[in-house]
């Protein structure tokens, strides 16, 4: 489908940090200097002399001088550098071996580094060993490397231009490459267009002089159109998370080539609008609102991480009908909240929060007054969900009497009894817990007739949505003896960040546990849920799997093989697959695999195809009415 290289362009690509993530004479001292005192200074200053040989600030020659006598290196020790070398090929060189393989003949590595271990790792990739130009050691008797063959051009300064001069190629040459000695190619006028490749490393001086920056060979690809391993490169994709997400998430996307940004706190929704054009990926906690207005400017955003549980903050409908797929964590943090849970029962059955205020202040009051132990107390837990089902294992394993009340018909675990009301579990517990999702009907579902059923004396705790809770009322309660201990989580309004003060009527009330959202906030937690958010993010962008996603149907695809993916999102009317078959028909395109998934408001079909087609069929199949969004993968 994608134009292949033409006759008349050669690629000319550095070897050093760029065909390989590393310096290759780096690693040999890493093997060499073993076992000597000085290792560490060694291998240090032969760092510094790469990083500024590469940067243009010592000459080559001298550069390769200063390395070579530091190595102090063997024949020998050879093998294990390529064998480390193998494990080092850059990512996107690895991906796109079917574009080396194809254009080999167009394709040359021109290095300053050496032939005994350039070639068979290039060749690995189906690069020619007659087109890599490279240095050469020089041995003594013992085979000790004592030095280079200096009649060879690449070992001198000015080197490259010259080699690629006595090619002479009939055509117009691009260099890829991280180093000043491949910007002079360019200088001299020996080649069209060098490409700074900072897939690996990034040298500001190269940068500046480069014609264009490479961020991966996909990239580069691209920029020309030429056959590729990925659809769309993933540096062209921009990630955004908000936050504080967990650091482990931001070195997936890293990983991956995405190009990601970090904030750490929330944004309202005019930052929001101005900070979501042209980002692809959107990872949120709980206090960014993506609404309908928000999305309405993003013009290339393809799915959503909330970081968190609840995804109320979002608008997925909007989210739906503009092909947004949105994944959350639903089992992340579900340890987290219920240990916060157990321990603020313990502290407020106990008064342990009063009785260690007036420690603080010098009173001593040694008493068992409004100190109770939760062993036969009856908890009753407002939704039966993945916290609720834990939170009442852990709780009878403590002695209580668990009861829940969940909308939803819910199979009891262990000695668990479900009341069929609201009102009975309300009237019968001791302990009252709300685990409760954040949908809009659940606002001020606890309030003045509702504390108004509760016993006398009860712990109420809200972990689980701000809204759910009438907070003058709680205020109320509590001030009457209704509620003699209180903890809460989660609050109607919320400071964005941690530099904005918190108020509310609940603050300096008697034996009230205040915590700022933090039900989840575990160092385990947050590491789960940063590794399992991006896992969704990732299978959806890479393979467009939507398992697990909140909104879209859900499809747990395999691996594509061979084949090209055509991603086809649309709204829920009859007769599009039938469409989008007879354009196949049409275009005699053989399926190797389709999938089709449906809920009320899209459709999500998926085909996999043989690679060869024409390009009006991808034009075709994004005509088809009701289309929302297509997406290609290869």
């Amino acid at each position: 489908m994608l134009t292949k290289t033409p006759e008349q362009t050669f690629f000319v690509i550095d070897f050093d940090s760029t065909f390989t993530k590393v310096e290759a004479l780096d690693v040999l001292g890493e093997i060499s200097l073993v076992g000597r005192p000085d290792r560490d200074d060694a291998l240090n200053q032969i760092k510094t002399i790469t990083d500024r040989g590469m940067a243009g600030e010592l000459s080559f020659t001298e550069s390769l001088e200063l390395r070579l006598k530091l190595l102090r290196a063997h024949r020998d020790q050879l093998p294990a550098l390529i064998e480390a070398l193998m494990g080092k090929i850059s990512d996107s060189f690895q991906r796109n071996r079917e574009f080396l393989v194809e254009n080999a003949e167009h394709i040359y590595i021109v290095s300053n580094g050496f032939r005994e271990f350039i070639v068979p790792v290039v060749a690995s990739l189906g690069i020619k060993a007659d087109h890599v130009l490279a240095n050469t050691f020089v041995y003594d008797e013992a085979g000790n490397i004592v030095d280079f063959d200096r009649s060879n051009p690449l070992s001198a300064n000015g080197g490259k231009p010259q080699v690629i001069r006595g090619l002479a190629l009939d055509g117009d040459v691009y260099v890829i490459g991280d180093g000043y000695t491949d910007y002079e190619i360019r200088e001299s006028g020996a080649a069209a267009r060098f490409y700074a490749f900072t897939e690996n490393v990034l040298r500001p001086r190269v940068v500046e002089k480069a014609d264009f920056t490479a961020p991966s060979l996909d990239e580069f690809l691209y920029h020309n159109n030429l056959s590729r391993s990925q659809s769309y490169p993933k540096s062209r994709i921009k990630v955004l998370l908000l936050e504080n997400v967990h650091p482990v998430a931001v070195q997936l996307f890293e990983q991956e080539g995405f190009n990601v940004e970090i904030r750490k706190g929330a944004l309202d929704e005019d930052e929001l609008i101005e900070a979501i054009r042209d980002v692809s990926i959107l990872g949120i906690r709980s206090k960014t609102n993506v609404t309908a207005r928000v999305l309405e400017h993003a013009n290339k955003l393809m799915t959503i991480g909330a970081f968190c549980i609840g995804t109320n903050q979002i608008d997925l409908t909007a989210c739906t009908e503009r092909g947004v797929a949105v994944f959350n964590a639903p089992y992340s943090n579900t340890r987290s909240v219920v240990e916060l849970a157990i321990g603020e029962i313990i502290m407020l059955i106990r008064g342990i929060v009063p009785k260690s205020n007036s420690m603080h202040k010098g009173e001593w009051d040694k008493s068992a007054k409004n100190s109770y132990e939760v062993r036969g107390k009856k908890l009753g837990l407002v939704g039966y969900g993945n916290i609720g089902t834990q939170l009442s294992v852990v709780a009878e394993a403590l002695g209580m009497e668990v009861y829940f009340y969940d909308i939803v018909d819910k199979l009891a675990l262990g000695n668990t009894r479900k009341c069929k009301t609201l009102d009975e579990l309300l009237a019968v517990s001791d302990i009252i817990s709300l685990h409760t999702d954040g949908r809009k009907e659940n606002k001020n579902l606890i309030g003045e007739r509702e504390f108004g059923l509760m016993k006398q004396g009860v712990i109420f705790l809200n972990l689980s949505r701000g809204h759910i809770v009438d907070i003058p009322a709680l205020v109320n309660a509590i001030k009457q003896g209704k509620v003699i201990g209180t903890g809460v989580d989660v609050f109607p309004e919320e400071p964005k960040t941690n530099n904005e003060e918190f108020i509310s009527a609940l603050r300096d009330l008697p034996n009230v546990i205040l915590t700022p959202h933090i039900g989840g906030s575990t160092e385990e937690a947050q590491a789960n849920i940063g590794n399992f958010v991006p896992a969704k993010l990732l299978e959806y962008i890479n393979n467009g799997s939507t398992y697990g996603s909140v909104n879209f149907p859900e499809l747990q695809l395999p691996l594509l093989k061979n084949s090209h993916r055509l991603l086809h999102i649309h709204a829920n009317v009859p007769g599009i697959l039938a469409k989008m078959n007879n354009i196949f028909a049409k275009y005699h395109i053989n399926i190797h695999g389709q999938y089709l998934k449906t809920n009320e408001q899209i459709g999500y079909v998926i085909t996999d195809v043989a690679k060869e087609y024409a390009d009006e069929v991808v034009q075709e199949l994004k005509g088809i009415d009701n289309t929302i969004k297509f997406r290609l993968l290869y």
